[in-house]
């Protein structure tokens, strides 16, 4: 997480759960990323997400996006469980790799290799 905050990335997480859940989760995980609870379907509606229902009822499927600073959706991940979910090492590369090239733009088109 400290790498990612030093490339100027900010990290948080949406969940369906009530306030009272949300907080038990953010307590039990020990998380430290600022958590919004209460999700509704109509909140998310435009993000076109996958639903699962079964036996447990209606449910929204995890999804995870990358946003550049201007809002631009740089990488999403839609899952139907845990697998394929986007690991902090995966996403320190596509950040790495997308701020190496806006500063290789900014610069002219030359690397560090170049100067």
């Amino acid at each position: 997480m400290e790498e990612l905050q030093q490339l100027g990335v900010e990290v948080i997480g949406v969940t369906v759960e009530d306030k009272e859940t949300a907080t038990e989760t953010v307590q039990e995980d020990d998380l430290t990323i600022p958590l919004a609870y209460g999700i509704t379907e109509e909140d998310v509606r435009e993000l076109d997400p996958w639903w699962g229902d079964d036996h447990r009822g209606r449910y929204l499927q995890p999804m995870e996006f990358l946003l550049l600073r201007g809002g631009t959706t740089f990488g999403s991940m839609y899952a139907s469980g845990p697998v394929g979910r986007m690991g902090v090492e995966q996403v320190l590369v596509s950040v790495r790799g997308r701020e190496r090239r806006r500063l290789e733009q900014e610069s002219g088109g030359q690397t560090t290799a170049n100067r």
